[in-house]
């Protein structure tokens, strides 16, 4: 019997101590705006790592998420899960999935629906792993990948430790950038794709297929 997992909404924990994930199973996101991409080639020239690593599953999650809620023009909202992890003085963030659950979205703003937090929070539980809330995700459909003022005071109300990142996509632009605090301001930070592990972010059990989406209230 699995034993029931854990989401941590902070790093309770020590940083994992691995290696990042091999260049040979790392790519740019399709999705990088040209500069993006100049600025991702000129980081793994010279660092060889990334401090935001998302799976290409949970990627591909957050996309279709966005790109779901992009065809009503609506925007789109979830968590990051996954680990803090530490080799030497290198310390970087890896995404292994993502969660999220029934929204009260429009084209310019989105929050979880308060009457249906019970539902998200069986979502986290059931995810089945015990990892870390690494930051947020959210869709901007068809008005570009940058942090609002709300989205500011998002990151800096619920996601302000050193380790949290936030992510924004525009599915209607196909562009996407993720983010982070510096002071009092979000600034945009280079990430990469990796996979591995025959895709499974959960070590000795199958895929669990789940809606992402259960509905979408005006």
């Amino acid at each position: 019997m699995s034993r029931k997992p854990r989401i941590l909404a902070s790093e309770t924990r020590p940083a994992i101590d691995r290696e990042p994930p091999a260049i040979e199973n790392t790519r740019e996101h399709a999705w990088l705006s040209k500069d993006a991409k100049e600025r991702y080639a000129k980081r793994l020239r010279e660092k060889g790592y990334f401090e935001l690593y998302i799976s290409k599953l949970a990627a591909e999650k957050m996309v279709n998420h966005a790109k779901r809620f992009g065809r009503l023009r609506r925007e789109a909202l979830g968590f990051m899960l996954g680990d803090v992890c530490a080799s030497g003085r290198r310390r970087f963030v890896m995404v292994r999935d993502i969660v999220t659950g029934p929204l009260l979205s429009s084209a310019d703003r989105v929050r979880f629906d308060r009457e249906s937090y019970s539902e998200l929070f069986s979502e986290l539980d059931s995810s089945g792993f015990d990892y870390v809330i690494v930051g947020w995700y959210h869709s901007h459909p068809g008005y570009g990948c940058f942090m609002s003022k709300t989205d500011l005071n998002t990151q800096l109300g619920a996601f302000k430790e050193s380790f949290h990142s936030a992510v924004v996509i525009d599915p209607i632009n196909r562009e996407i950038a993720a983010f982070k605090l510096k002071g009092r301001e979000c600034v945009p930070i280079d990430f990469s794709i990796y996979w591995h592990d025959l895709e499974n972010p959960y070590p000795q059990e199958s895929v669990r297929r789940y809606r992402v989406i259960k509905k979408i209230t005006p």
